[in-house]
């Protein structure tokens, strides 16, 4: 695993997660952001939350956006969900979603389990936030980095 921000994932790569993040989000009102960072002060859960709320991520209509944070040398990841898409997905989701990311991250594919992580969360959103013809996209696709 890279131990540098910049070159964790190529810019061939990063283009492909901001699409499938787009495409994630065609259906739903929901919101979708990735971020990555060298390290984690402190806890991962404890950290994804400051970002979240850092990216502005909680100002969100339906409260439905979903933080997938990287901490990069600490080998450690947090999917963030706002309160209004953890009221209404089954409890197991984040984990399933999660260990499903974690088997592509252990082999050293990044871009294809962030991928798998966007459009899983996609689906779900779709299911629990349809999009609504008046719906914008409230927060950018491209992906942070700390």
């Amino acid at each position: 695993m890279a131990n540098k921000v910049e070159n964790f994932l190529t810019t061939e790569e990063e283009q492909e997660i901001v699409e499938a993040i787009r495409v994630a989000e065609l259906n739903t009102s929901g919101e979708i952001r990735v971020h990555i960072e060298k390290t984690c002060k402190g806890n991962p859960t404890g950290r994804a939350l400051e970002v979240f709320h850092n990216l502005k991520m909680d100002n969100t209509k339906l409260r439905n956006a979903v933080l997938i944070y990287l901490a990069i040398q600490d080998k450690s990841f947090v999917i963030y969900g706002d309160k209004g898409i953890n009221d209404v997905v089954t409890s197991n989701f984040w984990d399933s979603t999660k260990s499903s990311m974690q088997s592509h991250f252990k082999l050293g594919r990044f871009k294809v389990g962030l991928i798998e992580g966007i459009l899983k969360s996609g689906k779900q959103l779709k299911t629990y936030f349809p999009y609504l013809d008046y719906d914008t996209n409230e927060l950018t696709n491209e992906i942070s980095k700390g």
